[in-house]
């Protein structure tokens, strides 16, 4: 997820998509086909574009690596320093208003909706446009990754998910319960939910998606990352121990902060599945801006979210300044040392 992916899935339900197949299909679900790098144990995926480019195009060298967090998004190349995403009619809402907020400067720029080959894409500002041989990490920030209606309509139509069982199995053995171990199978709530206790989302309000670093290979394989002491490392690999690029990553981080706390926008809106985009590059380089708008959702009768204090069911808080918070606090503590 690299330039404003919505939710989206892959070959089977996406795990930040908490609704069925049919009822996900209004937040941008897309199809990717399989690529041949092999470097991880599942083939990654590259980008499925329609217009022909040619097999070493620079669009498509950045962005084979769209598979990078198991939120995928459908792009194709587009002119001047621009790139085209697969629509979604809550994300445009979202950029319309984003363009005139102050969140404006640390969004991807929007340039209306395109028509191409009889599908409708959003035109985005192509993020690693400027950058050569770009590391990119994913922090998808709150507390939980799915919307508290998407709760309500899971559990009024609950599914026992085998697939997920086995997920849950693989990272511990101990989770399901003995009507779960009976069933083989959980709920894709149940799923959801612990699956945000074991990574650094419950305890800490974010948690690292993916890297890619800049000799193209990709590594998702932090959904166990929980500790600030194992986050703090995973950053300190990634910027190769480069203060410089952590000084500037600090200072775009105090930068965003500043801005969502006064912004109408994020008052107003619950920000889930939205992700921190890192990236920077051997030039000294390096920027962050949001992304992934698929999910956030405009409250209802002008009620306004704190984004720091506790969710509780029904209050719709969502968690992101407190994890906004101990993520600026772990690079800290890296310069500290």
């Amino acid at each position: 997820s690299l330039s404003s992916t919505g939710s989206s899935s892959l070959f089977e339900d996406s795990e930040d998509d908490l609704l069925s197949d049919t009822e996900g299909r209004s937040q941008g679900i897309v199809h990717l086909e399989h690529g041949e790098e092999t470097h991880q144990k599942k083939a990654w995926q590259t980008i499925k574009t329609i217009v022909n480019l040619p097999v070493i195009s620079p669009f498509k060298r950045r962005y084979s690596w769209v598979q990078l967090a198991g939120h995928t998004g459908s792009f194709k190349a587009a002119d001047g320093g621009t790139i085209l995403k697969r629509y979604s009619e809550n994300e445009e809402k979202c950029f319309e208003l984003l363009m005139k907020d102050r969140l404006y400067s640390c969004v991807p720029v929007y340039h209306g909706v395109v028509e191409r080959d009889g599908e409708s894409y959003i035109q985005l500002d192509d993020l690693l446009a400027n950058f050569e041989g770009p590391c990119v990490m994913d922090c998808k920030m709150g507390i939980r990754t799915y919307l508290e209606e998407e709760l309500t309509k899971a559990r009024e139509k609950p599914k026992l998910r085998k697939d997920m069982y086995k997920k849950m199995v693989d990272v511990d053995p101990l989770a399901p319960t003995a009507e779960e171990n009976s069933q083989h199978a959980v709920t894709k709530p149940r799923y959801m939910q612990w699956r945000e206790t074991i990574s650094s989302s419950a305890n800490l309000g974010f948690r690292i998606e993916g890297i890619k670093k800049a000799d193209g290979t990709c590594n998702t394989n932090f959904k166990t990352t929980k500790t600030r002491e194992q986050v703090r490392q995973v950053f300190v690999e990634f910027i190769k121990g480069d203060t410089a690029i952590l000084k500037k990553y600090l200072k775009r981080l105090y930068e965003i902060r500043s801005i969502l706390e006064s912004s109408d926008f994020f008052k107003r809106h619950e920000v889930i599945g939205s992700s921190l985009l890192f990236v920077h590059d051997d030039s000294g380089c390096a920027n962050v801006w949001l992304i992934d708008f698929g999910k956030t959702t405009l409250l209802p009768d002008e009620q306004t979210l704190d984004h720091r204090i506790p969710w509780q069911e029904g209050n719709r808080e969502d968690g992101y300044l407190l994890g906004l918070d101990n993520l600026i606090d772990i690079l800290e503590s890296i310069l500290d040392r």
